[in-house]
């Protein structure tokens, strides 16, 4: 098995290290042996790397989604929980999900189901699929237990495979055509749930649900708002926008 470190600097910035016995470059960090660098130190304490102080830190999934590999958008932490717990995702559930992206959801979903369950993926882009699977293999040699892993490359209403699914999760620029061809892969019970950018994308969502014979338990957006210590005492939001991202909708096999 692969071994991986973890690095976090003072900022809270992640790097995610692959340990091996030579020297190559690590985006971040310059050239670097990172088994000799690493040697005789263990989690929690300090490095020095070039002109930074960098803690080694334990791979979990936080860690893991700071320091992934990035090129599709990926779904936020606050979205990714909502999709788990009101699809209701657990160990030994077979889960589909389209589209695969950057693997920010899969991680988490990965997380959830732990290695009894069955996670499958699906994205037609193959420049996309490559970074989400780098960042899947990562957290399978991480994390203590992982599901089943099935990639298919294609539109996942191509691609689906003749099986059945506890929950599925959408996120693409036509939901229908794959609303269609999933629905019907729901065992009786469980749940369908979209990603849609836009309040038109969201709609079609709702009305290809009602047609494919699922009903609509909820639609709509999660608002995320920070809040900070000021500096004559007590909180107050911090200075930005609110953490809107996407709409989504759960639909149930009832």
């Amino acid at each position: 098995m692969v071994e991986w470190a973890v690095l976090m600097g003072s900022d809270g910035r992640v790097f995610i290290v692959k340990v091996v016995d030579e020297v190559i470059k690590h985006k971040g960090l310059g050239v670097i042996n990172t088994a000799k660098l690493l040697a005789g130190y263990s989690i929690g304490e300090e490095i020095l790397v070039g002109q930074k102080y960098l803690t080694l830190m334990p791979p979990r999934l936080p860690e893991l989604i700071s320091g992934m590999v990035r090129r599709a958008q990926t779904i936020s932490a606050k979205d990714a929980g909502a999709f788990i717990t009101k699809l209701g995702v657990g160990p030994g559930d077979n889960v589909l999900e389209a589209g695969l992206g950057s693997g920010g959801l899969s991680l988490h979903l990965a997380r959830a189901m732990g290695e009894s369950g069955h996670l499958v993926t699906a994205e037609p882009r193959d420049e996309h699929a490559h970074v989400g699977l780098i960042n899947l293999e990562r957290a399978r040699e991480c994390f203590s237990g992982f599901p089943k892993h099935t990639h298919l490359e294609g539109m996942v209403e191509d691609v689906v495979p003749d099986m059945k699914f506890d929950a599925i999760i959408l996120d693409m620029p036509d939901h229908t055509p794959a609303i269609e061809a999933c629905a019907p892969k729901l065992v009786f019970g469980g749940r369908l749930a979209c990603y849609a950018p836009t309040t038109s994308q969201l709609e079609k969502c709702w009305i290809a649900c009602e047609e494919a014979g699922l009903t609509v338990e909820w639609a709509g957006e999660l608002m995320e708002r920070e809040w900070g210590r000021t500096s004559k005492g007590g909180m107050r939001p911090v200075n930005g926008p609110f953490g809107h991202t996407a709409f989504l909708l759960f639909a149930h096999r009832r």
